[in-house]
């Protein structure tokens, strides 16, 4: 998917060609090497990757395709100083948003200010009445987020999307991380990198300072899969292993004596943390679909009882809403008192009519989504789109605006990939993953660099072709 070119930064070079502070060492390293050699340390990774099974499954109107996840062994590399910035705007929204789920679920103070429309509410189906009045184990509503950036000069860097359901991707940070230190470990005693590869403990750790009174001992955590022909399926079984947790379905559950029991072979023994990778949905059939059979019929009492901890919590998905979203400014304003240090991507509220004729009067220039879509699907990029693709878009909007926001065709910065033809820029946007208990807020360093592999094109997600990337924090 091509577009018009845009002013860029590449964030390895300047534009008169010398190479950038954080990338000199890495650079003199890459132009030591053999060309050769790095062509068929390319192919290794690509054969380390079949190896290992990481996979991700696409899927089309007929079938699931199962595919490899595109790497490219350049890494991006972020300085000590960018990082610190980026974590501290991190943990700013992080908080504003555990504050804004208790809220809307308790008192809605920020509807009754005037702050956000009671109508971002109503007839939401990611708002979830079942939630109300309740306050989960720890207060936590988001113990794992993604906070999806962009960056469009030396120092903007903007938030595109926050995820706040069930963030995906760390499994392919930490398998990028693994394959360049097998490939390259003389890098790593050369430079000093921040390392992710204790994420799971983490993890593991935070879902465990979250559990509910009820838990003797250690803390009994497992991964709530739908099963192996999900797309992240392999992500969900590669984190119960790493993290020591157990790998269930919903057939592997039941409720049992007040508490959601794990079957074993000595009988149902009681699970005291659920990270579910199931959506709210599917989650409960005697609370939401009657006809699911992905969810554990009876969880949600045992939930608003106080017996269990789910992660993330259930309605916290209303915070993926990317028309909620254009709201983040005053929603962190409210909850923490401070200006945003992280800024929006500017966004048109599709719903309103203003905003809807402005879109419509400008669509061949903007970057239009639908408001609860996920990777990639369901999306316009108007430069790139042909006039049939417009004309049939512009129909969409005008028959359903309220499932749309609009936002300018940003110049993203650029990182390069590795070619036969040598490195060439390309398009990258950076997930870096949150962990929140009552302990605190740790962003792992780094996080999960999608690249849009093909020339001049926007799309990073791996759905619709593209990749990723190690992503490197360096030490002070």
């Amino acid at each position: 998917m091509q577009q018009a070119s845009l002013p860029q930064y590449d964030e390895m070079f300047r534009p008169d060609g010398t190479v950038r502070a954080a990338y000199a060492e890495f650079f003199d390293w890459y132009e030591k090497q053999d060309r050769g050699w790095l062509r068929n340390q390319d192919k290794e990774a690509e054969g380390f990757f079949r190896r290992t099974g990481i996979t991700f499954n696409v899927y089309s109107e007929s079938d699931a395709e199962e595919r490899l996840i595109p790497f490219d062994m350049i890494p991006r590399i972020i300085s000590a100083r960018e990082w610190r910035r980026l974590t501290r705007g991190i943990e700013q929204r992080v908080r504003a948003l555990n504050a804004f789920l208790h809220d809307l679920y308790h008192r809605q103070e920020i509807v009754r200010s005037g702050r956000l429309p009671v109508e971002m509410l109503r007839d939401n189906a990611a708002f979830l009445p079942q939630m109300i009045g309740f306050t989960p184990p720890g207060a936590i509503y988001t113990h794992i987020v993604g906070i999806d950036l962009v960056r469009t000069g030396p120092d903007e860097f903007m938030v595109l999307e926050d995820n706040a359901r069930t963030p995906s991707g760390v499994s392919y940070m930490l398998e990028n991380r693994e394959t360049m230190m097998a490939m390259f470990p003389e890098l790593f005693t050369r430079i000093p990198v921040r390392p992710v590869s204790n994420y799971p403990v983490h993890l593991a750790r935070s879902l465990g300072a979250c559990a509910p009174d009820c838990a003797e001992g250690t803390p009994r955590l497992a991964v709530l899969t739908p099963g192996i022909y999900n797309s992240a399926y392999f992500e969900h079984a590669f984190l119960a292993d790493q993290m020591g947790a157990e790998l269930v379905e919903a057939s592997d559950l039941r409720v049992v004596d007040g508490r959601v029991a794990m079957r074993c072979t000595t009988g149902y023994h009681p699970i005291d943390v659920l990270y579910r990778r199931v959506d709210d949905d599917y989650l409960d059939p005697l609370s939401f679909k009657p006809d699911s059979v992905l969810g554990v019929p009876g969880i949600m009492d045992v939930y608003r009882a106080g017996r269990i901890t789910i992660s993330n919590a259930p309605g916290t998905g209303i915070a993926d809403d990317k028309a909620l979203y254009s709201y983040m400014p005053d929603i962190v304003q409210f909850y923490t008192g401070e200006q945003p240090l992280l800024p929006n991507v500017p966004t048109w509220r599709c719903m309103e009519a203003e905003s809807l004729k402005y879109v419509l009067d400008n669509l061949a220039d903007l970057v239009v989504k639908e408001v609860h879509g996920s990777g990639g699907y369901g999306m316009l990029i108007g430069p790139a789109a042909s006039k049939k693709e417009l004309a049939a878009f512009e129909a969409k909007l005008r028959a359903n605006p309220h499932n749309y926001i609009a936002q300018p065709t940003l110049a993203l910065s650029t990182v390069p990939i590795f070619t036969k033809a040598g490195l060439a820029p390309r398009h990258v946007d950076l997930r870096p993953f949150v962990l929140v208990s009552p302990e605190g807020i740790d962003v792992t360093p780094g996080g999960l660099t999608r690249v849009a592999l093909q020339k001049g094109s926007l799309v990073v997600n791996s759905s619709q072709g593209g990749g990723t990337k190690d992503s490197w924090v360096l030490e002070d």
